[in-house]
């Protein structure tokens, strides 16, 4: 793989998947940047992790180090003005849509931040670009699912007369399966960055500590982190008994 092909651009939130997801990216190309998305969010605490994280995930290796590049914010207020969610407006967060979809869904979200990475990794001349959405332990967000990411990857590379890719490595593995595979990219040191600096709450709560990490322990994004971090924290009990 030449130094051109081995680039990537990450999508990241400043969350438990998109943090995974970096590690995972240093661990495999030499040059990767991050870009994250402003776009109303209620949780917007997340936007203030993202560079303490990236300084973090830095610190524990000197190759990631040398392979982190620039970040990029880009503000996408509009998204929360034409996507009612209650993500984006004062909604519950534990309702549900007539649709049957949960209340925090955001339509078109994953399309619209995943459109604009592609533009972003199409002028910096990455090649990749990689996100942390999962089919296996999620919401039931459809813009999460294989078949979407697939048709859309297809589509962005119509469009931009590229080849693009939308690397997915979270995608067939559940949330305990999600902090094993940090701790096997980054060790103790991943893990422990991961529970004490991201966010992944949606209520947006960074005074409540949890044993897995800060959250109102009610919300979706809350109860799937917690469930994991139970079943990963289990088996790692038991690896350390054999």
């Amino acid at each position: 793989m030449n130094a051109a092909d081995s680039s990537a651009l990450v999508v990241f939130s400043g969350g438990q998947d998109s943090t995974t997801c970096l590690a995972w990216a240093l661990s495999h190309y030499e040059r990767v940047e991050t870009i994250g998305f402003w776009y109303g969010q209620r949780h917007a605490v997340e936007m203030e992790c993202r560079e303490p994280i990236r300084q973090g995930v830095a610190r524990l290796s000197p190759l990631w180090a040398s392979r982190l590049g620039p970040d990029r914010v880009i503000p996408l207020d509009v998204l929360g003005e034409v996507s009612v969610s209650a993500l984006t407006a004062d909604l519950l967060v534990a309702s549900s849509r007539t649709d049957g979809l949960p209340a925090t869904f955001v339509p078109g979200r994953n399309l619209v931040f995943l459109t604009f990475a592609a533009i972003a990794a199409f002028q910096r001349g990455l090649k990749r670009v990689v996100t942390g959405v999962c089919e296996t332990d999620f919401s039931g967000y459809p813009d999460c699912r294989d078949d979407t990411i697939k048709a859309l990857q297809t589509a962005l590379n119509l469009g931009l007369n590229s080849r693009l890719v939308l690397e997915t490595p979270l995608m067939w593995i559940d949330k305990a399966e999600t902090w094993t595979l940090a701790e096997a990219l980054g060790g103790d040191g991943l893990v422990e960055l991961i529970v004490h600096e991201t966010h992944t709450c949606y209520n947006g709560d960074r005074r409540t500590w949890q044993e897995w990490g800060f959250g109102c322990g009610q919300c979706d994004a809350c109860r799937l982190r917690s469930a994991g971090w139970q079943r990963y924290s289990q088996a790692r009990s038991w690896r350390v008994w054999d």
